[in-house]
């Protein structure tokens, strides 16, 4: 079985040898084994985006993506501001947070001004989780719609001169510590108030003058960050370390468990994933999927992730292309003549329907499925089989089949039906070999 095992960082205001000191006692009284620590500086983190890769989904849209590259709610960004997004673009009024600040010949702070005085007076919008924008102008620059643009106050507290981070890898047996302890008891919650006494975030905010802090700890400043799951600390780990898949424990394992390297690296940027049942799935991050899992279950929902595949998108063939021995196929049809009860059998109805190619009769069974055939309805006809009568062809929808008027014209792909050629008009006789 593979340990637990987190990434950890003091945040730049919190780094002081009383906190490390306490961040230790910590792990220790909790038998957290600390397997590496040190410091990462400003320079570095600026250099090579770490804070910015940390908090990619936030980030992307502020620094290191331009906005032609963002997916835009069109709609969304028109209700707010008045103006189509394609001509925002066109017209490169549309800038990230890192290229509002040289726009505007402003910092960090000064952007994060604006961005406050925007919220307030209602020209910001919520496009997406994690994703705003908002009209901002300046001594007659501008308007400009600036994405993201609280971020850049965020960064400045890693990337400035003289700021660095402290870090820990530690490893842990889940049977002594379950990861949503490590998190809601060791680290404690987001809000330092919040946290147990005795916790890394608890305890700065009860002695935060002692500890050598600027200020009392609060939701925005909280310490202390750490992973929320054994993969989120694999993707800290290869962001702020550079450790490979490969050269990792919990790597190691999530390869054996059949999860590709591309696909290990795709899940480190948080990406919208899908998994559970195939005609219903579950589409959420793959970071908030994983929360607070201990590393087996960690593993084993990695693969089931991994391994997951939409069904197949099913193929529908043309009327004039049925013979006598088609089966599992699918049809869209328009129905030209409604259903017609059998003589002498009065639990099936014949009902005419046709494509741009040739009619055929279905023969149908199920009570809503013979609701569904009125005349002039568009239905999609699933896993239906032939049947000879006579010599002569019908379609069959039994009990594993579907007929649902559930389709239009857009999707059926023709408006007007071929009757000029019915299959169901054709005899075939049975030739012995």
């Amino acid at each position: 079985m593979v340990n637990n095992s987190a990434f950890v960082f003091l945040k730049p205001l919190a780094v002081t040898d009383k906190m490390k000191e306490l961040v230790k006692k910590t792990f220790e009284e909790k038998s957290i084994k600390v397997v590496k620590e040190g410091s990462i500086d400003a320079a570095t983190i600026d250099k090579k985006q770490l804070i910015d890769k940390h908090y990619y989904a936030i980030a992307s849209k502020a620094t290191l993506v331009t906005p032609d590259k963002l997916t835009v709610p069109a709609d969304k960004f028109k209700g707010q501001f008045g103006v189509e997004w394609a001509d925002v673009l066109k017209e490169g009024k549309a800038l990230n947070a890192k290229d509002a600040c040289e726009k505007f010949e402003i910092d960090a702070d000064g952007l994060n001004t604006m961005w406050g005085a925007a919220k307030k007076s209602g020209t910001l919008v919520k496009l997406g989780g994690g994703f705003y924008c908002a009209k901002l102008e300046k001594d007659g620059k501008g308007p400009f719609y600036v994405f993201n643009g609280f971020f850049m106050s965020m960064r400045s507290g890693f990337v400035k001169e003289g700021a660095s981070i402290y870090y820990y890898v530690v490893e842990w047996d889940p049977k002594d510590l379950p990861w949503a302890d490590f998190r809601g008891k060791v680290l404690g919650p987001t809000d330092p108030a919040e946290a147990p006494k005795d916790s890394l975030r608890g305890g700065a905010l009860a002695a935060w003058e002692e500890l050598g802090l600027p200020s009392a700890p609060n939701t925005g400043e909280n310490c202390v960050h750490a992973s929320a799951s054994p993969f989120e600390g694999l993707a800290e780990r290869m962001n702020w370390l550079g450790y490979k898949a490969d050269k990792d424990a919990f790597g190691k394992a999530l390869l054996a468990a059949g999860v590709r390297p591309k696909t290990i690296k795709d899940w480190t940027l948080d990406p919208q994933v899908q998994y559970g049942p195939k005609l219903s799935p579950i589409t959420k991050s793959i970071w908030d999927t994983l929360e607070d899992m201990d590393s087996q279950e960690c593993l084993d929902k990695c693969a089931d992730v991994a391994e997951w595949r939409p069904p197949r998108k099913p193929k529908f063939m043309k009327v004039k292309d049925l013979n006598p021995a088609s089966k599992s196929f699918n049809l869209y049809l328009k129905v030209v003549k409604g259903p017609v009860a059998i003589e002498n059998n009065d639990d099936v109805k014949e009902v005419v329907a046709g494509d741009d190619s040739a009619i055929v009769t279905l023969s149908v069974r199920e009570a809503s499925n013979v609701a569904a055939c009125t005349e002039g309805a568009l239905l999609r006809v699933q896993n239906a089989h032939v049947k000879m009568i006579k010599g002569y062809m019908r379609v069959v929808v039994d009990k594993w089949g579907v007929l649902k008027a559930d389709v239009d014209a857009a999707t059926v792909g023709f408006e007007a039906v071929d009757d000029k050629t019915n299959m169901s008009l054709t005899e075939y006789e049975l030739v012995d070999k």
